[in-house]
């Protein structure tokens, strides 16, 4: 009679930290970047904007505290020496403020695509070349057909295995639609003045948000506390 085969060793100690548990905020081997609003680090898998991953923040309309959001991070990046890049942005970027909210002008690099069918392209071409700290791109405002699943699916698998932020900032009409973006933020004011922002996750590594975050933005234009050096945007212009 042949001896009994071994024991398999337990599920837990088999695969440990590895295992993730879909009532659990799932783990990122690197560390997310911080928001620097404690409410939403306790609510992102790696306490953090994830790197290496897509990032889709769904607006009603522009301008109701989106960057605001995310210039924290941006601007820790620049600090850091690493550049930031934006693509399609729907305003002229007003230098002097984006210098009061930290983020060093000489790391910013603006690109201004006119064909919409160019701008993901662009996208997808940075993310492959891993050579920015963080990008924030706005697809047009009737993406439809032209950013199809399968064409984010393209711009996800360009940011896995990098070291860089990714934003993609659609409209709000996107919310049902089928994404591949691990994290997917819907925005909202909570208010007229826009000081306030409430912040629906719908798709994220974990359990579903029981309820909407609001957190307090900082001012459009904060406290002057020098006098700005002034510094350009770089911007170039794509047909």
């Amino acid at each position: 009679m042949s001896a009994p085969a071994a024991a398999l060793p337990p599920l837990d100690a088999a695969l440990g930290a590895a295992v993730w548990r879909a009532h659990q905020l799932g783990r990122h081997a690197a560390r997310g970047v911080p928001s620097r609003f404690a409410a939403l680090d306790a609510e992102l898998p790696g306490g953090g904007w994830p790197v290496g991953s897509l990032t889709e923040l769904l607006i009603e309309r522009h301008g109701i505290g989106e960057l605001r959001l995310v210039l924290p991070a941006l601007a820790q990046l620049a600090q850091d020496g690493r550049e930031v890049l934006w693509i399609g942005p729907p305003f002229i970027p007003y230098a002097p403020a984006l210098q009061q909210h930290g983020l060093v002008l000489d790391r910013l690099l603006v690109v201004n695509v006119t064909q919409r069918a160019d701008r993901l392209w662009a996208i997808e071409q940075v993310l492959k070349s891993a050579s920015v700290g963080a990008l924030i791109a706005w697809l047009p405002e009737d993406d439809g057909a032209l950013v199809a699943s399968d064409r984010l699916r393209r711009l996800q698998l360009a940011a896995q295995g990098t070291r860089s932020l990714a934003f993609i900032v659609r409209p709000q009409a996107a919310r049902n639609s089928a994404s591949p973006a691990p994290l997917r933020l819907h925005l909202a004011p909570i208010d007229a003045s826009e000081e306030r922002l409430q912040i629906d996750i719908l798709k994220r590594r974990g359990p579903p948000l029981a309820a909407p975050l609001a957190l307090a933005l900082p001012p459009v234009v904060p406290a002057r506390t020098s006098a700005p050096t002034r510094a350009p945007v770089h911007a170039t212009n794509a047909a």
